[in-house]
């Protein structure tokens, strides 16, 4: 019999406010409620309350035939909470039918796992927490932020109880290997390792809806049929999607909410279980140990890096001045200040930053990677501005007034060089209208890059007061206080 493990992935960012640099310890509210209140209702209308009520019809028709895994960050509950709670107690609704179990993850959807190991781990304790108030589970596998995984990783979650993780199914990873197996990790025997299956992922993800595709359209009976002639001794198939894959990417018109629904009953027929990830690992047996020395993760095609989050210097000076804060943060008792923490560890805030892939530029709130960072990083600075506040003034301050000031100093200048960017580029605009020197004209924005290319040189040539070697910060001192 062939197992499958589906696993969907709820995530919302909070997303920030334009700010401009004068702002700066004027306002101390830095989301946009507006932009932040229209996404979550528009995805829970489109997408999570059909998917989470197609769930609810197949555990009403197939009882424990069909479970799935859902794996939901604990910013995207709080949202879903203020803005549509509806969802909330649709998920409720089937964790009591015994058919979806809820993955660990981190609380912020973050980075702390590559950055901080200690608050990596205060996130995980506070999504644990949540996860059983609300759904009455303590979760047994564990899902990372866009499933960023490797040896180290590994062994803090070991350390934690997990049972297992969900890993990408990295070709460089497993080689010759099939992900349809159960691994243990190298660094963590006792964690089990479930690879996705991503060319499976993708039927659905990027070809249900695709005309062009060979094999389209794809029906719920001919999906059944490719898992049933695998290899007999392939046991499990992981499929990672994004839960607004169903009724956001593929809409309703598509039928994908009926090709679900139908998945069960050509199961049954072809001997394919649909089943929760901790039963798979308590049933079957580990083929083989990985090792994974860097960091993988399911962004990209290639799964090879995580440098859709720490690719460029924009993206390592973010981050490394917001973990440089954490142990600070940690001493700070201000719920507030807790919460915009949180908030502001969101991994997307990073990856509107990335330069290396542009075609996920449709997807980022802003016109270029460097007003996103431009816009991180005065948020940022007032948030450090309000930490600094927190202490005593007999506590010794520099590094942190030395931080603040360098942050200041990147924002503006790069703010003033994209103002300059934009009056250069209209006055190339304005010599090509008035007919003055076409070919000189004509030369010019050939050769002058978008207004994208002066913020970024301006970028690399700023270097910060003191270079950090990029990777996790060392172990600092347990929080004092974690905020439920």
């Amino acid at each position: 019999m062939k197992n499958v493990c589906f696993y969907l992935n709820i995530h919302q960012p909070y997303r920030l406010k334009r700010y401009r640099f004068f702002d700066i310890g004027n306002d101390h509210y830095y989301y946009d409620d507006f932009a932040n209140e229209d996404i979550i209702n528009n995805l829970a209308e489109r997408s999570y309350i059909p998917m989470c009520q197609t769930l609810l019809d197949m555990a009403n028709e197939y009882g424990q035939d069909f479970k799935c895994a859902i794996s939901i960050s604990g910013t995207a509950i709080e949202q879903l909470q203020q803005a549509e709670p509806e969802v909330i107690e649709m998920l409720r609704k089937l964790a009591d039918k015994g058919c979806v179990e809820f993955l660990g993850g981190t609380f912020a959807h973050s980075l702390s796992s590559l950055e901080d190991p200690d608050e990596f781990l205060r996130q995980i304790n506070i999504e644990n927490r949540v996860i059983k108030n609300l759904f009455g589970q303590t979760p047994k596998v564990f899902a990372n932020t866009e499933l960023i995984f490797d040896d180290d990783i590994a062994a803090l979650l070991q350390s934690t109880g997990f049972k297992a993780v969900v890993v990408p199914g990295a070709k460089h990873i497993l080689g010759w290997k099939s992900p349809d197996y159960v691994y243990t990790s190298a660094t963590a025997p006792k964690l089990k390792m479930l690879f996705t299956n991503d060319k499976l992922a993708a039927d659905i993800s990027h070809n249900f809806n695709n005309p062009d595709w060979s094999e389209y359209p794809l029906t719920a009976d001919k999906y059944v049929n490719w898992i049933a002639e695998l290899p007999a001794e392939e046991q499990v198939v992981n499929i990672f999607l994004s839960m607004d894959t169903f009724g956001g990417f593929l809409p309703a018109s598509s039928g994908i909410f009926d090709f679900m629904k139908a998945l069960p009953r050509f199961g049954k027929e072809k001997g394919v279980h649909f089943t929760a990830p901790s039963e798979i690992i308590g049933k079957l047996k580990p083929q083989d140990s990985i090792t994974i020395p860097f960091a993988i993760s399911y962004v990209d095609g290639t799964r090879i890096d995580v440098s859709a989050w720490k690719g460029n210097d924009l993206q390592r000076e973010a981050l490394n001045k917001l973990y440089g804060i954490a142990e600070r943060v940690s001493m700070v008792e201000d719920r507030k200040i807790q919460q915009d923490w949180e908030y502001l560890q969101g991994s997307d805030h990073f990856f509107y930053m990335a330069t290396n892939n542009q075609a996920d530029a449709a997807f980022s709130p802003y016109d270029s990677p460097f007003s996103a960072f431009t816009n991180y990083m005065n948020v940022l600075a007032d948030f450090l501005v309000r930490v600094e506040e927190q202490f005593p003034e007999n506590v010794d301050n520099e590094e942190l007034n030395s931080l603040l000031l360098t942050i200041r100093n990147q924002s503006a200048e790069i703010e003033q060089l994209k103002k300059e960017a934009k009056a250069l580029r209209k006055n190339i605009l304005e010599a090509e209208d008035s007919n003055y020197a076409p070919v000189a004209a004509v030369a010019v924005v050939e050769e002058t890059p978008a207004k994208k290319a002066p913020a970024k040189k301006a970028a690399e040539k700023k270097e910060p007061t003191e270079k950090k070697k990029p990777g996790r910060k060392p172990g600092r001192k347990p929080a004092k206080k974690e905020i439920l």
